[in-house]
């Protein structure tokens, strides 16, 4: 089977299961299999280099002992295949009794099945699926591996339109520039902590293997990422890409990087990374005992306001970030939003604010987002502000017309020859120094988008220019209802 069509095969087939209900749990449906697959094949490659290497699932539970059909009639099926998936396969899994320090490849499988479901209800129709998914792919080539990148990426793409999972996934386009801008380097530790899918890591594994050259590189690279996801379809979702980029113990922890005091990291061995990479979740509230966590002063509601005080804290000395912020933080003037603008131009070094146009993430959602770039290597000389226009030929982006990664080259030759730009009486690119974003109360929101003025009428004369639009409308409605009336011999 082609691989791009293997997505769809298996979502056809699900379609038929009653109980399956929409996108999201058809992709869950998908991930927890192919996770088992994917693990299976790199445990045979773990077997191969050691001699003494035991594996942490059962043998029974492994994928090439129950999921691979022989066709001789005896592979398990229908209420079989059910009762084992349901009453043997996740009961036993997500109960593994680890040791504490149990080696990560081990601890990822538990947490992977602790809050993933089988939605199917009918052995047939998962037999069929779990035959497609192993007859599909070879996971053991290491070429088929890589090739399930086009798979992987259909996947996260199908997440955008999938209700609210689609908040799981940042368009590629997106972190891939975030990452260029960033440059990683072999020997440091790229951090997201709120990785969902891994998209960010993933971008910076393609710059990092680029600089692999031998086999102590290698080492240094499968131990170069680290990511926290809470939700369970990313979580597992992001283990699964990890293993297909050959991180064989990925450091990736299902929980809430919220949860912990953040002045605690700063004395933590492990607590602080050279690159932080994220698009935190917003819109979000956090309750109190979360809020207990941060300091007095940088203490808000709002999720996103929390991930940026807690890079704060995780950020080495020397180390580089690039974070995406919805509109809201730029102008926001609460306490916490405006103490942590502040830390970032006094106490960080922000240095570019990048203004992104409205639909990079449609359909998911409208909301206007920007890319703050920050490092801790000393306290900011000045802002530069650009603002990302839509390209030539689009209105918005959207499913069909996504935003790629050419879309960044405009801002890519502006960030080596920085200037400032005015188009239509309007800055574009602009630097702004501490004093002058001081005095504007930190208000980041800064070479936006032009808007037309408003004009506010008194109110008799607002009644009187709605009423008349209205009557407009209606006559226009009225027209047009009539001719299709005319058309089909009825009346109006």
């Amino acid at each position: 089977m082609a691989l791009g069509t293997l997505v769809k095969s298996l979502q056809n087939i699900m379609r038929n299961d009653a109980g399956v209900n929409g996108d999201a749990q058809r992709i869950e449906q998908m991930t927890w299999l192919f996770f088992l697959k994917i693990y299976d094949a790199k445990e045979e490659e773990w077997e191969f280099h050691d001699d003494d290497y035991e594996s942490v699932i059962p043998e029974r539970l492994q994928w090439r002992n129950w999921a691979h059909d022989n066709k001789d009639g005896k592979a398990l099926t229908g209420d079989g295949l059910l009762d084992f998936v349901n009453n043997d396969l996740f009961r036993t899994l997500s109960n593994l009794d680890l040791a504490p320090d149990a080696p990560l490849r081990q601890s990822i499988v538990k947490a992977a099945f602790t809050d993933a479901n089988n939605y199917m209800k009918d052995g047939i129709l998962l037999r069929q699926v779990v035959n497609t998914i192993d007859e599909a792919v070879d996971f053991t080539e290491y070429k088929e591996r890589h090739a399930f990148g086009e798979i992987y990426e259909t996947i996260l793409k199908d997440l955008q339109s999938a209700g609210n999972a689609g908040e799981f996934y940042t368009p590629r386009a997106v972190t891939d520039f975030m990452a260029q801008m960033v440059a990683p380097r072999l020997g440091e530790r790229v951090a997201d902590f709120a990785c969902g899918t891994g998209g960010f890591l993933t971008s910076a594994l393609k710059l990092l293997d680029a600089q692999v050259e031998t086999p102590d590189d290698r080492d240094t690279y499968s131990r170069s990422v680290y990511g926290v996801e809470k939700k369970q379809l990313p979580y597992l979702l992001c283990v699964t890409n990890m293993l297909l980029h050959d991180i064989e113990s990925p450091e990736i922890y299902h929980d809430n990087s919220l949860e912990h005091d953040v002045r605690d990291w700063r004395h933590k061995k492990d607590g602080q990374f050279d690159v932080v990479l994220m698009n935190p979740p917003y819109g979000g509230s956090e309750k109190a005992s979360v809020q207990s966590y941060f300091p007095a002063a940088l203490r808000s509601s709002e999720t996103a306001d929390l991930f940026l005080a807690l890079i704060l804290y995780r950020l080495k000395r020397g180390g580089r970030a690039a974070v995406i912020i919805p509109d809201g933080f730029l102008f926001g003037q609460d306490a916490a939003k405006v103490e942590i603008k502040r830390r970032l131009v006094e106490e960080m070094n922000l240095h570019t604010v990048v203004r992104m146009p409205q639909s990079v993430f449609a359909p998911y959602t409208s909301i206007t987002t920007n890319i703050l770039f920050f490092d801790s290597t000393k306290k900011s000389e000045g802002v530069w502000f650009y603002r990302m226009d839509m390209p030539e030929g689009y209105k918005h982006f959207s499913k069909t017309k996504p935003i790629s990664l050419k879309h960044f080259d405009a801002v890519k030759e502006w960030w080596v020859d920085r200037h400032e730009i005015e188009q239509d009486g309007n800055p574009k690119a602009k630097f702004y120094t501490p004093d002058e974003l001081r005095a504007g109360g930190w208000n980041l929101d800064l070479c936006g988008y032009p808007h037309e003025e408003e004009v506010i009428l008194l109110p008799d004369e607002l009644i009187r220019d709605y009423k008349a639009r209205r009557a407009t409308l209606d006559a226009q409605i009225d027209a047009r209802l009539a001719q299709i009336c005319d058309i089909l011999g009825i009346e109006a």
